[in-house]
């Protein structure tokens, strides 16, 4: 045993030695921890891009510029190019009204909070704990009892080194994860929005549809009247009078029809803002608003701007970070551990008891055969990034189908409304033409049923129309993402 040092005496070459190994010692492992900690077994991850500049849409036409002229601001608005003041209150409710928009805020929530759990692992676990146990023995022979009380407490700390990037990669996992509900965030307060349009132009489609029938049925009254007056002075038969009233009649029908699935549209739209159908209500209007023309960015801005997309590809994030944690599992998990405490005997809780702690390395179990588990682990990773980037392929092709579908309406039916004008036109015509016919004797009322029907008929069909342009720009909007800049 070494002789005590005195006060001033250095330490011998020995000692002096022993002790520089000992801090060699204690530095290189603490290196090689150090560099170990910057291995990470994922696989090296690149954001996939399937479109090139190259590409252009089919279906652009004069109703969809690639260069507008004027550009809404702002990705929050974008229903105001749409220019009706109604939607744009009814769209702003959304946010604050819709119990689904809350739900997809309550899922991101939680995945943020699940980033914040996984980054813990990256401290040290400190943990206290204390006891309190009273013991009573009592000894049959000689009747003697003991009765005494024990104290413990202590705590211990523990951390384990992020060897193999286990630790990493699922505090990478996770915030991809939080991204992607991000995106799913987007995409569903996108969702909410293109619906409420939608539901916002059926209304107004059938605001225009009631007002068309309303009228309508005030010409067939009218026109019943005159074929009762021409019956009762012998001009007409009574053919002629029961035709009259089977068209007010069917048209009476249609319009209760047509009422009621306005009553259900509304509702629908009390629903989408968060209020109680049985008190919400919208003005009728009697004119639809006029189609605007919607500007197209190119194919690598939309997938850039899809909330979808967005998703589909932080989910491939994910899977591959999901990779580098089942390839960690291969690998053993080295625990840096700590305890103290004391234990106190007898009835003395505040005096010194006896002292124990532990410091040191505890290498956990590493399984030499698991009947395949962690290979099995491993190879669902890789399917699950396989699937991951097969639906991102998917996403993105759709995203191009879904534009590529409303340009083709949105041009297809700008044509075909402006034909269906024409067609209006020429039935009203024919139609005063056979009225006319009629009460001057020249014909009898079928040709004037033939072309009140006619005309009601092609009405109807232009207000169709015009709703499917307008649900269509509605739904090109959403296809691109909410929002556009100018490309020039």
């Amino acid at each position: 045993m070494a002789p005590d040092k005195k006060d001033g005496q250095r330490p011998s070459p020995s000692t002096e030695a022993a002790t520089v190994r000992s801090w060699l010692r204690g530095w290189s492992m603490l290196l090689s921890l150090t560099m170990l900690c910057g291995c990470n077994l994922a696989p090296t991850y690149r954001k996939p891009s399937y479109a090139t500049q190259t590409i252009a849409f089919k279906e652009i036409g004069p109703w969809t510029p690639v260069k507008p002229e004027a550009v809404v601001a702002g990705a929050g608005a974008w229903w105001s190019v749409m220019g009706d003041a109604l939607l744009n209150r009814l769209e702003a409710r959304i946010e604050r009204g819709s119990p689904r928009l809350a739900v997809a805020v309550a899922r991101y929530d939680q995945a943020r909070a699940m980033v914040r759990r996984a980054r813990a692992e990256f401290f040290p676990e400190i943990d206290a704990s204390s006891s309190v146990q009273r013991e009573r023995t009592l000894f049959t022979r000689g009747g003697t009892l003991y009765d005494y009380h024990e104290y413990a407490s202590g705590g211990t700390i523990s951390w384990e080194p992020d060897l193999w990037g286990r630790i990493r990669n699922l505090v990478a996992a996770a915030k991809a994860q939080a991204q992607a509900t991000d995106a799913d965030l987007v995409a569903m307060r996108l969702s909410l929005e293109a619906e409420l349009g939608d539901d916002y132009f059926q209304l107004r489609g059938l605001d225009a549809r009631i007002d068309v029938l309303r009228r309508t049925a005030r010409a067939y009254q009218a026109a019943l009247n005159l074929t009762t007056t021409r019956f009762a002075g012998g001009a007409a038969n009574e053919l002629d009078v029961g035709r009259a009233r089977t068209q007010l009649g069917s048209v009476q029908s249609e319009l209760q029809q047509v009422s009621a699935d306005r009553a259900i549209t509304e509702h629908a739209i009390a629903v989408l803002i968060g209020e109680d159908p049985s008190t919400f209500s919208v003005t009728p209007g009697e004119n639809l608003d006029p189609v605007p023309v919607i500007p197209v960015t190119a194919p690598s801005a939309l997938l850039r701007r899809r909330p979808d997309v967005a998703a589909a590809e932080r989910r491939m994030a994910e899977a591959n970070a999901r990779i580098g944690v089942a390839r960690a599992a291969f690998f053993p998990n080295i625990t840096l551990g700590a305890f103290g405490g004391s234990e106190t005997a007898a009835g003395a809780l505040m005096s010194a008891g006896t002292g124990a702690w532990a410091l040191g390395p505890a290498l956990a179990t590493l399984a030499i055969f698991d009947g395949g588990r962690r290979f099995a682990d491993l190879a669902a990773t890789h399917a699950v990034y396989a699937e991951a980037a097969a639906q991102y392929r998917q996403t993105s092709l759709d995203a191009f189908r879904q534009v590529e579908d409303e340009l083709a309406l949105l041009n297809h039916l700008a044509e075909a409304s402006a034909r269906q004008d024409e067609a209006v036109i020429a039935a009203s015509r024919t139609n005063r033409l056979a009225t006319i016919q009629y009460r001057e004797g020249a014909v009898d009322y079928l040709q004037v049923v033939v072309a009140q029907t006619a005309e009601l008929q092609t009405r109807e069909d232009l207000i169709v129309i015009e709703i499917r342009r307008l649900i269509a720009g509605i739904d090109l909007v959403r296809a691109m993402g909410g929002a556009w800049q100018a490309s020039g």
